[in-house]
């Protein structure tokens, strides 16, 4: 194995930690004979137990030494990699280097662990290579990176040579990307000092925009703008304002879901870390997605004065914001910042001589929001609508129209009147109610 992975070009950075190169410095000891079976036993157990802890995070099964050699591939971002997701296999001399690789990953794929195996008494690598894995919940591992591991990992499996092998990870290279961004759909991000981390939201919300009942002007204006903005047609950062619980969040995060196959993403930031947007910016305008940046529930009060870094990058700036780069925001407030009687004070004897001029900076963050949508509460109609339509997608829920709505009316009495988001919580709950009387019956 050693031989094998000390020849790898393109693809030889794995990181210090990288499980492959723990095998690869074992397999040399072994074959040199330069340590004891005991010890030989212990580290390789070591690297298994990491399979499996990789395998169990990603929801891998079947061959896992095959899926990880797959995720190995998709997610190793290199010169030849990075290309081949913004402009698929094109011709060059860096194919030959890549085949190379290719041809080392082929051959790793196929790689004979009997020997070890006799020799040290073990047959973890056979049961790695034959494994059944305990069905999961899919909120505890990364469904979508999983699929398209163990999908990719069965094709490459079968590849008869170094051109075929070549020809499976371009295609995926430009049809999904490589590394995170290729993978995920939705991330956060965390400065600990040293600079700006993503991290992949696993578990991302599966909400569609037709889940949404109602507010259809709206919805059309989201989606005519972000698909022109996936189509490199001039788009404009949003703003969705109005009234809590009616949708706003829940139709932005529905976006990924419906054009994550076209290349957009996802990266969710809070009003605190509005400094580390230029860093940000910076890491993804030239990679092969198109990304909004989100902020859910954005204002500020009249002291705090993050807004001014958010303003800097929609626009004014000293670089332009980058094509691949929108920002979708939504928010209570049609103006985002907190006004006061006094910033319409022209003028004052102590402090600001114009507080006018302090009241048009505030409200100039909300004008540069090319797009604004306003989600106002639905009237009663819309209300028992949405209630209806919810009731009609669970399957346990058996009472009639009129007992339903009445239900609904007085829950929405009690628990902070008439929204999207009440008719929701009044549904699970209604779900939960029958349910058990299901069960007690």
């Amino acid at each position: 194995m050693d031989r094998e992975t000390s020849r790898l070009l393109l693809f030889s950075e794995l990181g210090e930690n990288a499980i492959l190169n723990h095998l690869s410095e074992i397999f040399k000891d072994f074959r040199e004979n330069k340590t004891t079976s005991s010890l030989l036993i212990r580290r390789i157990y070591t690297e298994i137990k990491h399979l499996l802890d990789l395998a169990t995070q990603y929801g891998f099964d079947k061959n896992l030494w095959h899926n990880y050699l797959t995720f190995l591939l998709i997610t190793n971002e290199n010169s030849f990699s990075l290309t081949a997701e913004r402009r698929g296999a094109g011709e060059g001399s860096v194919n030959h280097f890549a085949k190379n690789d290719f041809r080392i990953f082929r051959n790793l794929f196929h790689f004979d662990f009997s020997e070890i195996e006799n020799a040290l008494g073990i047959d973890c690598f056979s049961t790695l290579c034959n494994y059944k894995a305990i069905a999961k919940s899919e909120k505890n591992y990364y469904r979508s990176v999983s699929e398209k591991v163990q999908a990719l990992s069965e094709k490459l499996a079968k590849a008869e040579n170094e051109e075929e092998f070549f020809s499976l990870v371009t295609d995926f290279y430009r049809l999904h990307g490589v590394g995170m961004f290729g993978l995920n759909r939705a991330f956060r991000i965390k400065n600990n000092g040293t600079g700006v981390a993503f991290l992949p939201i696993n578990n991302t919300d599966k909400v569609m925009l037709s889940d949404m009942v109602g507010y259809e002007i709206q919805k059309k204006a989201l989606t005519e703008n972000t698909e022109a903005f996936l189509k490199g047609i001039p788009a404009n950062n949003v703003l969705l304002y109005g009234d809590a619980g009616t949708g706003k969040s829940s139709c932005v995060k529905a976006l990924i879901n419906e054009y994550y196959d076209e290349g957009l993403r996802m990266i969710e930031i809070y009003k605190h870390q509005f400094r580390d947007l230029s860093e940000i910016i910076a890491t993804v305008k030239n990679r092969n997605y198109r990304f909004i940046i989100f902020i859910d529930d954005l204002s500020f009060e009249e002291s705090e004065l993050e807004y001014k870094f958010l303003k800097a990058v929609i626009e004014g700036g000293v670089e332009t914001r980058p094509d691949n780069i929108l920002i979708y925001a939504t928010s209570n407030r049609r103006h985002l910042i907190k006004e006061t009687w006094n910033d319409r004070n022209d003028m004052e004897f102590e402090g600001e001589l114009h507080r006018s001029d302090t009241m048009e900076e505030k409200l100039s963050l909300a004008a540069r929001f090319g797009v604004t949508v306003n989600f106002n509460a639905p009237n009663r109609k819309l209300f028992h609508d949405i209630v209806k339509e919810l009731a009609k997608r669970r399957p346990n829920i058996h009472i009639d129209e009129e007992e339903l709505l009445n239900l609904a009316n007085r829950w929405e009495i009690r628990h902070g009147g008439i929204s999207g988001r009440t008719a929701q919580q009044f549904i699970n709950y209604l779900e939960g109610r029958e349910s058990t009387n299901h069960v007690n019956t």
